[in-house]
């Protein structure tokens, strides 16, 4: 996540994108997309202007990467270990980590699962330095006359309430509280979910959005996803 983040700004520099719009741009492609962008827009007081160009791309190009990545199984000679890890370092979200892992193995999607997990909990020391040097950052939308707002962060971006159900789901599993009999049903209702999230991924996928951003941008993330995959396979 370091090296991405990392990797991902420079780019974004580069191409000569303002700092906070490429902070935005790094986080999203190197923790959880819009998730990311969403909780780290405040604390380094980004501008609506500049959030909409670092999401505008994330959806559609987390459809792509689900489509694509498992085609570089045969072409790489991944095992299902190897590309359970790829998998969880590079896509964007959960859902979507599911979808490109479940049709190459179980063992696949369980490690791409929590291999994801574990990265986006790293929003909470991300975002926790991001509001140390905050203040060094221009003022948001001083060329553009927007305001941003800022704010001190909370347990809540720290600790994302899906990762507390995860593990708290783990641990009653892995301790015998959720018996056997529990959990093809259980299973069951978690398929459905998922298909649910799946969808409501594709209502926030709006192409047209992806033309207003501008060509530095969506280089900038194209790039940045190349990175990223450039990393995670190594």
């Amino acid at each position: 996540v370091v090296v991405a983040i990392g990797t991902s700004y420079a780019i974004c520099r580069a191409l000569r994108l303002p700092r906070r719009l490429s902070v935005l741009v790094a986080c999203g492609n190197s923790i959880c997309g819009n998730s990311a962008i969403a909780t780290v827009a405040p604390v380094i007081g980004a501008t609506s202007s500049e959030i909409a160009s670092s999401i505008a791309f994330t959806a559609v190009l987390g459809v792509i990467v689900v489509l694509t990545l498992p085609l570089l199984v045969p072409v790489l000679r991944l095992s299902l270990s190897q590309y359970g890890v790829l998998a969880g370092l590079t896509v964007y979200a959960v859902p979507q980590v599911l979808a490109a892992t479940l049709p190459i193995g179980a063992l696949s999607n369980q490690i791409g699962t929590i291999v994801k997990l574990v990265r986006v909990l790293m929003l909470g020391p991300v975002v926790f330095g991001l509001s140390l040097v905050a203040a060094r950052l221009p003022p948001a939308g001083a060329a553009s006359g927007e305001r941003g707002t800022k704010y001190k962060a909370g347990l809540r971006e720290f600790v994302p309430w899906f990762i507390a159900g995860f593990l708290i789901v783990a641990v009653a599993r892995s301790t015998g509280l959720i018996p056997d009999v529990a959990v093809k049903p259980v299973a069951t209702v978690a398929g459905i979910l998922t298909t649910i999230s799946m969808a409501a991924l594709g209502l926030g996928v709006d192409v047209r959005v992806v033309a207003q951003a501008g060509l530095r941008v969506t280089i900038a993330v194209t790039l940045s996803l190349g990175g990223l995959t450039i990393i995670s396979l190594s």
